[in-house]
């Protein structure tokens, strides 16, 4: 049978979100019914129900944060039961058979992924709704297990917030002795701090602001270098195995390549858009230098970090909000007027 579900949507572009209902599909065999708990709040949420990117599928429930306790699962489930603690990141399906399918890179199916919201169900051609609701139905193959020993209101950011700066520190094999930096203080990039610090690396912040100094390194911050300051990054140039760019929108990147060591590699995760200013070649060229990207992390890794947080007692720093803040929330966010995640307790719903 299928089942109404309270939650809020955004109607429109222009429009605030607002309560919602909506029929959720009969589980099938593979499914696990999940009652949410939290879910937290992610700048993605923001630009797709605000169409920022385009082909935003109206109404529109946000949220790809997700953690709550499962209800029920499918006849063909046996990883899952009844109340156990799980999580829905950014992905409920993907083609399954491709080539990065097959090595556990659900994220660059090349047939493209389903996401958690706003996107086109393969199965029913229905569309996806995520976490800003009561109760989510997704295959066994892209649910979670969340650590019960980690505090359950604060694991939501690490589903995406968190993947996405693991997947980088994963792919670039950080470990013990690695030189980090990080660009930009918020959800992502404070997220980076704590798991580069606790893969063992030194890590460094690279920030406008020196006011963010005694943060950074209450997260795990080894030093903070002002990226305005001249003399201070001339200091720490060919220093850095990976620099994470956690910055949403376009900046000038050139000052940081030359502090990047030969063969270093300054990753993008937080910036969808064309660069601007252009990338000057030369430091590159003359370091073997690279300019990357990295999105997400596929279902396999994300459990890896989980574990890995469960181990090391990392969440985020959050803060709490009821359904109905949700759009002052968004203005929040939008100031930076965070620290460092927002996370929603659906019991307000």
């Amino acid at each position: 049978m299928t089942e109404t579900v309270k939650a809020y949507a955004a109607q429109s572009a222009t429009s605030p979100l607002t309560p919602f209902s909506f029929e959720y599909r009969t589980p099938r065999a593979d499914d696990v019914v999940i009652d949410i708990l939290y879910t937290g709040v992610c700048h993605s949420d923001l630009h797709t129900a605000r169409n920022d990117w385009g082909g935003t599928i109206y109404p529109v429930v946000p949220g790809h944060e997700i953690v709550g306790r499962v209800r029920s699962v499918g006849a063909k489930v046996s990883k899952f039961k009844a109340g156990d603690l799980v999580g829905v990141g950014c992905l409920v399906d993907s083609c399954r058979h491709c080539e990065p399918c097959k090595h556990d890179l659900e994220q660059y199916c090349e047939n493209g992924f389903v996401a958690t919201y706003s996107s086109i169900d393969k199965h029913d051609g229905q569309p996806t709704y995520g976490g800003y609701a009561k109760t989510i139905t997704v295959s066994d193959a892209f649910v979670l297990k969340v650590p019960e020993n980690l505090d359950t209101k604060a694991v939501p950011p690490i589903l995406c917030a968190g993947i996405t700066t693991w997947s980088p520190l994963r792919h670039w094999n950080i470990g013990k002795g690695s030189k980090v930096a990080v660009i930009g203080l918020g959800g992502l990039g404070h997220m980076a701090i704590k798991l580069a610090h606790a893969l063992g690396a030194e890590v460094t912040l690279f920030s406008r602001s020196p006011g963010k100094t005694a943060d950074a390194k209450r997260l795990g911050a080894h030093n903070v270098v002002i990226s305005t300051d001249a003399a201070q990054m001339q200091s720490v140039a060919n220093q850095f195995e990976l620099i994470i760019d956690t910055v949403p929108y376009a900046h000038d990147v050139n000052p940081y390549i030359p502090t990047l060591k030969l063969d270093g590699t300054l990753v993008y995760v937080g910036l969808l858009g064309e660069v601007t200013p252009s990338l000057n070649t030369v430091p590159m060229i003359l370091g073997r230098r690279t300019v990357a990207g990295s999105l997400i992390g596929g279902i396999k890794e994300t459990q890896e970090l989980l574990d890995f947080c469960g181990e090391h007692n990392i969440t985020a720093d959050v803060e709490m909000i009821n359904m109905a803040d949700i759009n002052t929330a968004y203005e929040r966010m939008l100031k930076s007027d965070v620290k460092y995640r927002f996370v929603i307790d659906i019991a307000t719903l």
